[in-house]
């Protein structure tokens, strides 16, 4: 299939799917290859004959949905961003928590993939910053639309490209190694909740202290759908916690009613302490 072919197509396709398309134009060759080889599959000529055959069979968008989703996921990706929780955000909030009673500070990590932004915050927080805490523990919530992703997050074992941006030691203390792969410890498996779950129809239950939304909701869903998400973030993140967003990422419009973004890093936003969710 052509590239303009298939921009064509993803121009007409997204929007149905309450995507977007600028969030796909430096990823849509990932995707035109997968959705030429389902073409192949169906026995069709082109990307038009394709389209036609969506409106005839409604039940292909659900396989076209899964073609459109995009995973790049590895430990401690973004150093700068988890450097700036592991000195900053966590005591912080760890502070509050402490405040409130809490015995656990929970956190939650959206579009999780196979577990190794979750797992990167627990092993930065068993090997950082808990010693500063010993009465509290933390609890991760990892949420992922895609059940093969989340069964690989709950065996815990990765090649060695997906961890090699961690600090040396924290491979060395939080992981097994199997042949050649890297296996995480029990340890720092166990503060990690894992679920199967479609962010733009369920979310999980109770609060969060902590919530990173990376490279997901704000890059590929449209304006529309982000503010709904949004919405159902600011009701789960307590008064003063903490969302994390992709750093080339922005909030649609009307957030700062709710989210007032930290003035020395980018992507960084707190929950207002006064204002409330607006429907």
């Amino acid at each position: 299939m052509k590239d303009l072919d298939c921009i064509q197509f993803l121009q007409w396709a997204l929007p149905k799917m309450e995507m977007r398309w600028p969030g796909f134009r430096k990823v849509r060759r990932q995707v035109c290859k997968r959705i030429d080889r389902r073409i192949k599959e169906l026995g069709l000529s082109d990307a038009s004959a394709y389209r036609r055959y969506l409106d005839a069979h409604p039940e292909e968008w659900v396989p076209l949905d899964s073609m459109c989703r995009i995973t790049i996921s590895r430990f401690y990706r973004d150093a700068a961003v988890f450097s700036y929780l592991e000195n900053e955000v966590l005591p912080e909030i760890a502070r509050k928590s402490c405040a409130r009673g809490d015995r656990e500070l929970r956190c939650w990590s959206i579009g999780c993939a196979s577990g190794e932004e979750a797992y990167t915050l627990s092993l930065l927080w068993e090997l950082s910053v808990k010693p500063g805490f010993p009465s509290l523990d933390i609890r991760i919530v990892g949420t992922d639309i895609d059940a093969k992703l989340i069964g690989r997050a709950e065996v815990g074992c990765y090649p060695p490209s997906s961890v090699k941006e961690l600090p040396g030691d924290w491979l060395e203390q939080g992981f097994n190694r199997l042949n050649d792969r890297y296996c995480l410890s029990a340890k720092y498996r166990a503060n990690v909740e894992l679920s199967c779950q479609d962010i733009r129809r369920d979310m999980p239950t109770g609060s969060f202290f902590l919530i990173l939304c990376r490279n997901l909701v704000f890059t590929y869903f449209n304006n529309t759908l982000q503010r709904k998400i949004l919405k159902g973030i600011g009701e789960m993140l307590v008064p003063g916690g903490i969302l994390v967003t992709g750093t080339h990422e922005s909030l649609p419009a009307g957030a700062d009613d709710l989210f007032v973004p930290e003035v020395h890093r980018k992507g960084i936003y707190q929950r207002s302490l006064s204002s409330q969710v607006r429907e």
